[in-house]
Formats: C-alpha cells, sequence, structure tokens
C-alpha cells in the first residue's frame, strides 16, 4: 500500500499537467479510403517532407497500395525522378538541430508513439505565441520547436487564458484570421493527412484487415458447425 501511494505521489505532477493541456480529439481513419490517402500524402509532400522523414515507407509501396500510376506519383511528388528509395527528408540532422533544437522525427514512428488522435489535434492547435521563436506555440505540445507549417490553410488562431488559483490555463483556441480554408475544410485536409501517416505507420494493415474478415467469418462458420456438434453429441448422451 506505502509502495502504491508514493507512486500515485510521484506521478501527480503529470496528471495534473496533462490536464492542462488541449483534450484529444479522433479523427476518421479508415485505410481503405484510397482518395483520402492520396490526398494525405499530397499534403505530407507539400508540406511536411522537407523536415519530416517516412524513412520505413518505400515509394513502390504507396504506388502500389494507393494504385497510383507514375504520372500519379509524380503529380503527389514532384521532385521524385523515379519511384525508389524510403521517403527520407533532405534535411541533415545536425541543421534540424540548429535550428529546432533537437533532430527533426520521423513521422511514422511519431504516429506509433503519440497515437493518431494525439497527432490530429496537435496539428489543429497551433497559436500565437511571440515568445517563441517562429511566432507560435502548441496547445498539445507546450513549447514546441516548429512553425505552424499549415498556417495559411487553417489561418491564426489565440489562446483564450483564464486564472485558476494562480495558474493560467487555456481553455480553448480562438480563430483570429481566417487561413484559405474553412475550418470544416481544414479539419478535413488534417484528417487525410493524419489517416495518410497511420496508413504508413503499419502498411500491412491493409491486407491484415482484409484477411481479418474472412478470419472472422470463417471462425463465425467454424463456431455455428461445432454447436450443432455438440448438440448432436449430447443427445446421445441424455
Amino acid at each position: 500500500m506505502k509502495h502504491l501511494i508514493f507512486v500515485l505521489l510521484v506521478s501527480l505532477p503529470g496528471l495534473v499537467a496533462a490536464e492542462l493541456t488541449a483534450p484529444l480529439q479522433s479523427p476518421d481513419l479508415d485505410v481503405f479510403d484510397t482518395e483520402s490517402l492520396r490526398r494525405g500524402a499530397k499534403l505530407y509532400g507539400e508540406r511536411c517532407i522537407g523536415c519530416h522523414s517516412l524513412k520505413h515507407m518505400r515509394y513502390k509501396r504507396i504506388q502500389k497500395d494507393l494504385k497510383l500510376s507514375d504520372e500519379d506519383l509524380k503529380t503527389l511528388f514532384p521532385w521524385l525522378d523515379k519511384p525508389t528509395g524510403t521517403m527520407t527528408t533532405a534535411m541533415p540532422p545536425d541543421d534540424a538541430e540548429k535550428w529546432f533544437g533537437l533532430p527533426t522525427p520521423d513521422l511514422s514512428e511519431r504516429i506509433r508513439a503519440r497515437g493518431a488522435d494525439w497527432v490530429y489535434t496537435f496539428l489543429r492547435s497551433f497559436y500565437q505565441d511571440d515568445g517563441r521563436p517562429f511566432g507560435v506555440n502548441n496547445w498539445v505540445f507546450n513549447d514546441v520547436g516548429m512553425p505552424h507549417v499549415l498556417w495559411d490553410l487553417q489561418g491564426t488562431q489565440k489562446a483564450v487564458v483564464k486564472d485558476e488559483k494562480g495558474t493560467p490555463v487555456i481553455k480553448k483556441l480562438e480563430l483570429v484570421s481566417p487561413g484559405s480554408l474553412t475550418k470544416k475544410e481544414f479539419d478535413l485536409a488534417v484528417n487525410d493527412l493524419v489517416n495518410f501517416l497511420n496508413y504508413v505507420a503499419e502498411p500491412a494493415q491493409i491486407k491484415r484487415k482484409k484477411i481479418g474478415k474472412y478470419v472472422l467469418f470463417y471462425l463465425i462458420v467454424l463456431a455455428f458447425i461445432m454447436y450443432r456438434l455438440k448438440k448432436v453429441y449430447w443427445k446421445e448422451i441424455h
């Protein structure tokens, strides 16, 4: 009991800090929605690959899974001469550490580590903060070291802060100036991006989920047959 109380006391600061972050929201993930994956791949190619790699994913695999022709792939990733190799960023790790304080993470690993809900909420939770190097902060990841790369799509947000027992707490974010997309359109764009990153984190899930449907059907049929056999078998015993 003493050990349990000690663990709870040690964990309490982390629990309090967690309450001060934005409530996580869930994206609508569907790895079978090829159009959503294509839109997400395009947004990643336009806004993310300059700093963040997907080093475990090959262009050929994306082309196959998303049913892309060579021309389609070139449209998504214009710099690509041949659909070969993995999706690595051109930014050297030393430069990333110099500009952002830390090497930029691989996004396929980030979504596996943090979860799709965290990434989806994070991308929608940037707000103005003149005290930060890039002029923005994030409600989910306080003192984040990256700029808001989707700012022109979302617009500019400000934090609505209230004092709670001497501690400033963010209650919500308000749009100060709109971007090129409406709120609904921006949320859908981020949903597509997270859907693509979720697919990249485990490309095998497409095949796994397809096979899973047949496995479940087989188990249901098998369970029915076994039930009928059991009824026949125990009928003779009784």
